[in-house]
């Protein structure tokens, strides 16, 4: 654990970066719906580059860099705008200044580390997020008629959050034990007949290609994976070469975890997807045992910042988390459960249950 000295060492003075409007002055941000930087303030725009796309970086990089370092240490930004000094937290590339309320945009090549080499610039704004997060609320058929007639997001916060794109070309051998049902009629010992089930086994043999392309994994905790995956496609294989001018007007995060690290997410994604397209290949009922070994071919990555607003709605004191795909609008997230809607549900299926075991009795004897 370091001192109070070693930490004051770490601090470092970085300078910002901004845009000025060449009309009034004024300072300029990303707008998604001009696709340009906007001043809000006379509407002037300026064109940034969209037509610069990243490319995928070789796997050893991964191994040779410590993606961890880009923002490990605290910085005392200085505003370009008004040049206020404060502090930038450990995680933050951009943020706004709290005397004259600019967005101030590190520039990555003050950060030490492995730092994003590609971006995807929001698409949609904040206005059309809260929208959609209403609609998916009225959606969700177990939450309170209350809170779906009332969600409205709080703090919704614009924000890129960090994560690592896998590439990999794969090959796999594999065995495995499977078995399929099958009933015989045997007759009980008061003379009725009734069926049993069996399981007949045979082994499997072989090998598999799989090919994977864009496997996105988190790099930051303020998002799960489950709701990345929800989340869905944010157009990755599209992303723009990182440039600060996408930040301006937005926050955004840097990696907690290291690049090896979310690969090692991503070769459990590839294994359960590897797995799935074997069984696919056969007829079965249930498996015994599958293993399989993979090798790894072409593997490349790039780290990406993605665009997601992220927010919550408060119902009774509680806050239910929300996020929204600021490509796409596709909203995940949590809602509260009315215990009454499940009540009904399940005793819905317990009645359709009793009602199939009469039948099937009725149809025995």
């Amino acid at each position: 654990m370091p001192d109070d000295f070693d930490v004051l060492n770490n601090i470092k003075d970085t300078e910002t970066n901004i845009a000025k409007c060449p009309t009034c002055g004024a300072i300029m941000v990303y707008s998604p719906r001009k696709r340009a930087l906007l001043c809000e303030y006379c509407g002037v725009t300026k064109d940034v580059n969209l037509q610069s796309f990243t490319k995928e970086q070789p796997f050893h990089i991964l191994e040779e860099a410590d993606s961890t370092k880009w923002g490990r240490d605290t910085h005392t930004f200085i505003c370009n705008n008004c040049g206020a000094k404060t502090i930038l937290g450990k995680g933050e590339v951009s943020k706004k200044c709290p005397f004259c309320g600019t967005t101030n945009v590190v520039e990555s090549n003050e950060i030490p580390g492995l730092k994003p080499n590609g971006i995807v610039p929001f698409n949609i704004e904040k206005d059309e997020a809260s929208d959609n997060i209403k609609a998916w609320a009225k959606k969700k058929f177990f939450a309170p008629k209350a809170f779906k007639e009332s969600a409205t997001p709080e703090e919704l916060s614009p924000v890129y959050s960090p994560v690592f794109s896998f590439d990999a070309i794969t090959y796999s051998t594999y065995s495995g034990r499977l078995g399929e049902y099958y009933y015989e009629t045997v007759r009980t010992s008061d003379g009725k007949t009734k069926q049993v089930r069996k399981t007949k086994y045979f082994t499997i043999r072989g090998s598999i290609d799989v090919t994977f392309d864009d496997l996105l994994v988190r790099a930051s905790s303020r998002i799960t994976q489950k709701d990345l995956n929800v989340l869905g496609d944010f157009n990755s294989n599209n992303a723009n070469e990182y440039a600060n001018e996408f930040l301006y007007g937005y926050s955004a995060e840097t990696s907690e975890r290291t690049g090896l690290d979310c690969f090692s997410d991503a070769s459990d994604m590839m294994r359960g997807i590897i797995r799935s397209k074997i069984l696919a290949k056969y007829d079965y009922d249930v498996v015994d045992y599958l293993d399989f070994d993979v090798t790894y071919t072409d593997r490349s990555f790039k780290y990406l910042l993605l665009p997601i607003f992220i927010g919550h709605c408060n119902y009774r004191s509680k806050l239910f988390n929300v996020f929204v795909n600021g490509y796409n609008g596709k909203v995940s997230g949590k809602t509260p459960i009315s215990p009454w809607k499940v009540l009904i549900v399940v005793l819905i299926i317990a009645i359709i249950v009793a009602l199939f075991g009469i039948l099937l009795y009725y149809y025995e004897v």
